[in-house]
């Protein structure tokens, strides 16, 4: 089951559950953090299922707009933990290159944070890469939606726009190369369904389209991911509370080579299979 917020053909904010990714039937008004609410609640399948067996209003998706299925969590993000990801993270800094590598054998995760849910990008919004960045890459994730109590109640997708070049250069500019304008999408909406062990079986795929033809492509699973992903909220959750709950980026195990950095007007697709699609357009930011 998939849950959305969207606004509608007369500009009302909506929650809607998504039907064979072609329609969305209205289940009501998305203010008021009621998002948040259902996402709170202990019997939120069956409380979905229920509205799903309703009559409800059902309107075609390409006429209306989807939003970013966040109200006030904060957004973070764990690293390095797929063996692809400490391999960028090596190659694109000598400097502290050791660093991926004990973190990925660590118990510890990378965990930082990355956007405030106000910044974040729906799906068919742009996202940015930086003016003075020269290697600047999407980053492909399955996101967990937690909720206050640290239960891990939804996936979405995730991207983790990067400046490689910035963070290569030395650790602790991680911040800037992570975390300015428009470096976090999310959507198009939540798998509220999926139990963990189906989500480690999804497919992550990728695809840059620059001037109609595409300039790379590729392919991972969630299954090659290290940490589990209920230990990773657990990370998130020690020494800390998020009372509207929080999303958690889980990495990246698909990096487009050394060669390849975005430019304005790039068209990025990250689809994951139990999910949906998440699509956006490339500006400078």
């Amino acid at each position: 089951m998939k849950l959305c917020r969207y606004l509608n053909s007369y500009n009302e904010l909506r929650l809607g559950l998504i039907h064979d990714d072609k329609t969305v039937a209205d289940i009501g008004s998305a203010e008021h953090g009621r998002l948040t609410s259902l996402l709170e609640s202990d019997n939120l399948s069956s409380r979905l299922k229920e509205l799903s067996n309703q009559t409800l209003m059902a309107s075609p998706l390409a006429s209306v707009r989807m939003l970013a299925p966040i109200e006030r969590q904060e957004v973070w993000a764990a690293g390095v933990t797929y063996l692809r990801s400490k391999a960028a993270r090596m190659e694109e800094s000598d400097f502290s290159a050791q660093a991926y590598a004990k973190v990925y054998e660590a118990d510890r995760p990378e965990i930082f944070f990355k956007s405030l849910p106000e910044k974040v990008v729906a799906t068919g919004e742009a996202v940015g890469i930086r003016k003075d960045a020269k290697w600047n890459v999407p980053e492909p994730e399955l996101a967990l939606v937690i909720n206050s109590k640290g239960r891990i109640v939804g996936y979405t997708i995730g991207n983790d726009m990067s400046s490689r070049d910035i963070e290569g250069e030395n650790l602790l500019y991680l911040p800037q190369a992570k975390v300015y304008d428009r470096a976090c999408a999310l959507g198009p909406w939540i798998n509220v369904s999926a139990l963990e062990l189906e989500a480690r079986a999804w497919t992550i795929t990728l695809a840059i389209h620059r001037g109609g033809q595409a300039v790379f492509e590729g392919e991972t699973s969630v299954s090659q991911m290290k940490r589990k992903l209920s230990d990773l909220a657990d990370w998130l959750y020690r020494s800390q509370t998020f009372p509207h709950g929080a999303v958690l980026l889980t990495g990246t195990g698909l990096v487009p080579g050394d060669g390849f950095t975005l430019q304005a007007d790039d068209k990025v697709r990250i689809e994951i299979s139990g999910i949906g699609t998440l699509e956006n357009h490339v500006v400078v930011v």
